[in-house]
């Protein structure tokens, strides 16, 4: 019986200390797609704590991998809180994967897996292969994936979002590199040194609860988690630090991987680690043990605050699905300062020591400075297949229009087309004239898109065409907008729901 014993104590030893490739060529090496499959499935049959699945294909045929940790069947058990990681949307920041690895690696360890009586995780540990493989930000087609969560033309983001879909998450997190090494930071004599930032939902349509449980309950604790490692944070927080420019908590836009998932009222963050300085094998092994840490302090926050997140999310989503919202949508929206100054963690270039700068063009805050009545759907015609495709690739309900009694129909006309200042890039904002059509249309020259289903908030964000952040300022959509035309797009209301241009 001894003998029995000491053998499955060396066998789970053996399961569980099973090095990534990274670990293997003693950090001087980075891990390639092969290897990365190899590792992967390797862990898959020999734990029965995992799975994996290929939820896509690059570009350029790679696989991307999903890695299931459930003790159960995965998203089976209601009563747990399911959690979605995903790294390396852009190529060249290397860490997020590396620590993802890291993190299968930890996870599988005995003494861990209590993590999983609350929690179904889902990790997806690389995002680009085409770009790592290149050592490139860009996916094969030259797109920047991270950009692409709105209008969803690429493989990968289209993977992901199905994958989502699927379980609709209650918790999500985008892993990133920062790097602050360039000749303006030099210029300026300072640069941000944190070996980890953060940052949670911005975008003010986001549920406010979810934002507050983000802001005042998750990154006060993980600036202690990792505090008490010995790693640095700092809040995300990107901009200039000169008084010509400002800082705010980045971008509010719906096109990345966090707010993508956080307009649908997910408890969602970015992740953003210390790059090389050098190059992206440079400290590696500390980089990707600090990208692995913030990883698994997410988890540790989802599990000692399960009921409360989960309840908070479903609350929320309930608001979306059955229309139960402020009636008005943000769809241009500005960075604001409250009067407070942030003071900001740097790395002196003269001292080689890090000190504390005062920012005073800080703008903590993001208002709405144009709004519009959310309709209850909006008609698309079915020769416009480029928008009609768009709603299937994020799997939105709509169906051949029936006129209902009350339902009154508007189109907008384009009068002009301005622009607009986006975050210090200038975007289309269109002059546009609403009026009612009295005639007849035909319902089976239209589909439906309700607005009351899950992403509710980002349908009207997306075609409406006075929206900075809309399907019109992408070149796919751009022949939407014809000065002295209509949109034609039309927006369906009814007698309690009056279009209000703000």
């Amino acid at each position: 019986m001894k003998i029995i014993i000491i053998g499955f104590v060396l066998f789970i030893e053996i399961v569980f200390a099973q090095q990534t490739p990274l670990q293997k060529s003693n950090y001087t090496e980075l891990t390639s797609h092969s290897q990365l499959r190899q590792f992967i499935k390797g862990l898959d049959n020999k734990s029965d704590l995992i799975k994996t699945e290929v939820i896509a294909k690059s570009v350029e045929g790679r696989e991307l991998f999903a890695v299931y940790f459930s003790k159960d069947v995965f998203g089976k058990d209601n009563s747990k809180i399911k959690v979605l990681i995903f790294a390396q949307q852009h190529g060249n920041e290397q860490s997020g994967k590396e620590g993802a690895l890291l993190l299968i690696e930890g996870l599988l360890k005995p003494e861990n897996r209590y993590l999983f009586d609350r929690i179904d995780f889902t990790l997806v540990p690389q995002m680009n292969p085409d770009g790592s493989e290149k050592n490139r930000r860009r996916n094969g087609n030259r797109m920047d994936l991270n950009r692409n969560h709105l209008i969803l033309t690429e493989p990968e983001t289209i993977g992901l979002h199905k994958l989502f879909n699927r379980y609709l998450f209650d918790v999500t997190m985008d892993v990133h590199e920062y790097s602050p090494y360039g000749d303006t930071w030099k210029t300026f004599g300072y640069r941000e040194n944190n070996d980890e930032e953060v940052g949670s939902n911005t975008n003010i349509n986001v549920s406010e609860d979810i934002r507050i449980l983000s802001n005042k309950g998750y990154l006060p604790f993980i600036n202690g988690y990792l505090n008490d490692r010995h790693i640095s944070y700092f809040e995300y927080s990107p901009g200039g630090l000169t008084e010509k420019e400002y800082i705010r908590h980045s971008t509010f836009d719906i096109n990345d991987g966090r707010q993508s998932f956080g307009i649908q009222n997910t408890f969602s963050f970015i992740q953003e680690g210390l790059n090389g300085e050098d190059d992206s094998l440079a400290n590696i092994k500390n980089r990707a043990e600090r990208q692995m840490a913030g990883m698994r302090g997410l988890l540790e926050f989802a599990y000692l605050h399960k009921d409360e997140i989960k309840n908070l999310v479903a609350k929320e989503r309930d608001k979306l699905t059955n229309n139960e919202l402020n009636n008005k949508v943000a769809i241009q929206l500005d960075h604001f300062p409250d009067g407070t100054k942030l003071e900001v963690p740097l790395l002196s270039y003269y001292s080689n020591k890090d000190t504390v700068i005062t920012v005073n063009n800080y703008r903590p805050l993001v208002k709405a400075i144009f709004e519009v009545e959310r309709p209850i759907g909006y008609l698309v015609p079915k020769t416009l297949k480029e928008v009609t495709d768009w709603a299937e690739r994020h799997s939105l309900i709509y169906y051949d229009y029936k006129k209902t009694k009350g339902d009154r129909i508007e189109q907008y006309n384009i009068t002009t087309i301005d622009s607009i200042d986006f975050e210090g890039d200038m975007t289309v904002n269109p002059v546009v004239e609403v009026k009612e059509i009295s005639d007849n249309i035909s319902g089976q020259d239209y589909i439906f898109i309700p607005t009351k289903q899950l992403r509710n908030n980002m349908i009207v964000i997306a075609l409406e065409p006075k929206s900075e952040l809309g399907l019109v300022t992408y070149k796919n959509y751009a022949h939407l907008l014809k000065k002295g035309e209509n949109y034609p797009i039309l927006r369906v209301v009814n007698h309690s729901n009056k279009l209000n241009l703000k």
